[in-house]
């Protein structure tokens, strides 16, 4: 079993596409017509044929629902892992991108949490062991 696909709820597939291709440095692997949405899909640069993330449209109430209480109590919907927390922080608010916690040293990683203006807290981490 592989994992090839994993998804984030967006309020704005482009607005999406936008912030993660070129705040974030994503890259932008599928994007086609489905019905009235988008598939469409982003990958790592470093990683053009792994896991990529679907910017998955919010229209579903339930989806709608569960985005926006998980922004309200601060947890974040995905995880990026970063080699140096601290610098890649400062490069994202050269991008203006906004944190709602700035690098923290935890038990065994660094990590810092960022909006990524389409309804989502985004962690990013460094393992420090």
């Amino acid at each position: 079993m592989q994992i090839k696909l994993t998804s984030v709820f967006v309020d704005d597939q482009d607005k999406a596409l936008k912030f993660y291709t070129e705040a974030l440095g994503f890259v932008k692997k599928h994007e086609f017509t489905a019905g009235k949405y988008k598939w469409l899909t982003v990958v790592s640069p470093d990683e053009p044929e792994g896991v990529q993330l679907v910017l998955e449209p919010n229209n579903n109430p339930a989806a709608k629902t569960f985005q926006q209480e998980i922004f309200r109590q601060g947890i974040p919907a995905t995880n990026f892992f970063v080699g140096d927390v601290q610098m890649e922080y400062a490069r994202l608010k050269q991008h203006g991108v906004t944190f709602t916690k700035e690098p923290t040293k935890t038990t065994g990683s660094t990590i810092a949490v960022l909006d990524d203006t389409c309804g989502n807290l985004i962690q990013i981490t460094h393992l420090d062991w």
